[in-house]
């Protein structure tokens, strides 16, 4: 246990961890210091001098910010020597601040504004003209107004720090220093945005943003990011139902403060003119507008014709990994009780059945690893991905538990990724050697050197460091999937102290489309298909009989359509003509091709009906992300014309004689905590906006092939789809060097 000092603040006896700083222990009493350079997890810079105390004994005011607590000490934060302090260093910040706070993009939020107020500073004893320099466009993104900055240095330690890029930086001195960016008068980094929000005042700004509203003139909307896997929480800002900016300022979410450039600006596909807003039925060859009741009565009586003559197993359904897990629920059961098949798949970017079944069978469900588990453990051993891009949130924890808490950092890896500045121990291996590595490293063979740079020497010697660390978190991604996945468990499970997993999925529901049963052989929960207890319970529950036998994954659906045995395909917010490579040529000569989707794509070019779906901000429901985590998604506005998966699916069931009990998500979710396995969580936990842990556990059958896992390697600037629509994720130079 930590030690602990006895102390006095403001009247008040205070006992504190040992080491800790003032200006924390103050803030943990409910009170404040105001500062402007300090800010929780960066290096100390004491440059703003707004967090001045007066502590007994010592002579002058002391900063909060970089003063321990120490046993005895007596500190006062409010009198009038404290007042008067704070007052002056505003006074010397307002010298050539301009007064330009009703058009600053920061009014209303702005720190120096809130200090201000608070303290005074109202007249100043400079009358000298203020030095002025012109705006500055650092990236399409980010715009500094340097005579607003008031040199706090958060951003460029953010950066540096937290982010490990360095990208922005310091030039001239005294009252003409000024932040630079690190490409000439250009930013070069991975534009995630940290340094607007992480800027007291408003001299560095979003692209998007500027001036186009004030703060109170927006409703805000707390929802989990629809790009990559890691579920981060975005609050969105929204006007006149139109998304105008998003961040997650009260560092809620298993993010904190945390989000890439596609939670802070990739938003915007909601917003595009492009979005389809009304349905769309082929009409002599040609798509054509349509009303949603004479396409979705078209699609309920083609269905009923093609099961009647071809039988259930001429339909193949595939859902999708963006989706909530609400419509993925429901669109399992749409398919195996009204159609009769278990031809039903998704895009798998992660072995999670394979891990499922290898920690059951070990007794070992408690040992998947959450985004808080990095904050305790002693090390983590990353094989194969590359988080900085693919799991931008991953990489950033990983960089924290190093940097913040001194944990290792292990690397199996083929390919040159940022990360390795961080490892403590970094084996180069072949590619695609990956799993073989892990294979021989479980039964503890040297032969393994073989497939790294270095050999059996550098191989003992990662095997010998790692076993003495006490608290490994195990992250993998595509590359240890199938029969690798129990080896690695088992070799996880013997290591001292306790050992997590963390298997790595591309996109915001990848694992809640696998957990909601959205696979062929596999019920919800991870119950096989094949256990007639598992499918009796679901048979009770739905009021139907189930198909028994194993549906079409995705790539024997692909085969099924090209020789003709697949008479229709129900496709939702998925396109498989560009992440399968299915020929659209095949796909006309379906008898029905139904796609519910956000834009015209591909797959969408070739169908026979079209639905607009609404997109993440225009629904609720549920997501898990890849660490198995499940927060909610809230509707922060809805473009008029479009419906939920859920919708659509619910007024096909009664186009087709079924009437359901699940009518809004809201409906699905009880049914889902009370029967899918592992998800028995608190709804009103999940109400309060927290993360809530999943631990599914069951026996699925072995990956039926190993092409059926396999990411997308998207980049920072890249996701499926909706990447392609964002203007900001397309408009930075960065993008258009990795394109």
């Amino acid at each position: 246990m930590a030690d602990l000092v006895n102390l006095t603040i403001d009247e008040r006896p205070v006992t504190a961890t040992a080491g800790s700083l003032v200006i924390e222990t103050v803030k943990k009493l409910g009170g404040e210091v105001p500062s402007f350079c300090y800010y929780p997890g960066l290096s100390l810079q004491a440059a703003c001098r707004m967090c001045v105390v007066e502590i007994e004994k010592m002579p002058k005011l002391q900063t909060a910010c970089t003063t321990v607590v120490s046993e005895g000490m007596i500190v006062r934060t409010e009198t009038e020597k404290i007042a008067q302090a704070r007052k002056s260093a505003l006074e010397f910040l307002l010298t050539n601040h301009p007064l330009d706070c009703p058009v600053c993009d920061k009014g209303g939020e702005c720190e120096l504004q809130d200090m201000v107020f608070r303290y005074g500073a109202s007249e100043s004893r400079f009358a000298e003209e203020k030095n002025h320099v012109e705006e500055k466009q650092f990236s399409p993104l980010v715009f500094f107004d340097a005579p607003r900055c008031i040199l706090c240095y958060r951003c460029i330690r953010v950066c540096d720090e937290a982010m490990d890029v360095n990208a922005l930086g310091i030039a001239f001195r005294g009252a003409h220093s000024e932040i630079i960016p690190n490409q000439d008068e250009k930013l070069e980094c991975e534009e995630c945005g940290m340094c607007i929000d992480i800027c007291p005042v408003g001299a560095l700004t979003s692209g998007p943003y500027r001036y186009k509203t004030r703060p109170w003139e927006m409703k805000y909307t707390g929802t989990i990011c629809n790009h990559c896997g890691d579920g981060c929480k975005t609050t969105l800002s929204v006007r006149n139902n139109e998304i105008i900016r998003a961040n997650n300022r009260d560092t809620s979410g298993v993010n904190n403060d945390f989000l890439c450039i596609k939670g802070r600006f990739g938003w915007d596909f909601v917003n595009e003119e492009r979005r389809l807003t009304q349905p769309l039925v082929r009409q002599e060859g040609q798509l054509a507008a349509s009303s949603w009741d004479a396409a979705l009565g078209r699609v309920a009586e083609q269905l009923n014709q093609i099961v009647a003559r071809h039988g259930s197993n001429a339909v193949g359904v595939i859902g999708s990994n963006h989706t909530t897990n609400e419509e993925n629920y429901t669109l399992q059961r749409f398919a195996r009780t009204l159609l009769g098949t278990n031809n039903i798949d998704h895009h798998r970017s992660a072995d999670f059945s394979g891990l499922v079944a290898a920690l059951t069978r070990a007794q070992a469900t408690d040992r998947y690893a959450t985004f808080d588990d990095f904050t305790q453990a002693s090390s983590v051993l990353l094989i194969g991905s590359n988080p900085t891009d693919e799991h931008p949130l991953v990489a950033y924890r990983i960089r924290e538990a190093v940097r913040l808490r001194q944990a290792r950092l292990y690397l199996i890896n083929s390919e040159e990724i940022k990360l390795r500045r961080q490892a403590a121990i970094d084996l180069k291996v072949q590619t695609g050697q990956e799993a073989n590595l892990v294979q021989a490293l479980a039964n503890g063979e040297s032969s393994g050197g073989k497939f790294i740079e270095g050999g059996e020497d550098e191989l003992n010697r990662f095997r010998e460091k790692l076993a003495a660390e006490t608290d490994t978190i195990i992250v993998f991604g595509d590359e240890i999937k199938g029969e690798a996945i129990e080896p690695l468990v088992r070799w996880g499970l013997s290591m001292p102290g306790r050992t997590r997993f963390l298997a790595l999925a591309d996109a915001a529901n990848s694992r809640g489309a696998a957990d909601m049963g959205l696979l062929p052989d596999i019920l919800p929960g991870y119950q096989p298909l094949n256990d007639a207890a598992a499918r009796g319970k679901f048979e009770k529950l739905w009021g139907a009989q189930l198909p028994s036998q194993e549906g079409l994954n995705l790539r024997t659906m692909a085969e099924a359509i090209a020789n003709g045995n697949l008479k229709a395909l129900l496709v939702f917010g998925a396109n498989p003509v560009r992440s399968l490579g299915l020929d659209p040529a095949a796909l006309s000569r379906l008898e029905l091709l139904v796609v519910a989707d956000l834009f015209r794509t591909e797959t969408a070019e070739a169908a026979h009906v079209v639905l607009p779906a609404a997109s993440f901000a225009e629904k609720e429901g549920t997501v898990t992300n890849t660490s198995g985590e499940v927060q909610r998604l809230r509707e922060a506005l809805r473009k008029p014309g479009v419906k939920t998966d859920l919708e659509i699916l619910t007024g096909l069931a009664r186009l087709m004689g079924q009437t359901w009990e699940i009518n809004t998500p809201a409906d699905a979710l009880r049914e889902i905590v009370e029967h899918v396995p592992g998800y028995s969580i608190s709804l009103s936990n999940l109400l309060l906006g927290n993360a809530l842990p999943t631990r599914p556990s069951g026996t699925p059958p072995p990956l039926a092939r190993p092409d059926l896992v396999f990411s997308s390697r998207d980049t920072l600037f890249t996701s499926g789809t909706l990447g392609r629509y964002s203007w900001a994720l397309n408009a930075v130079e960065e993008a258009k060097q990795t394109a």
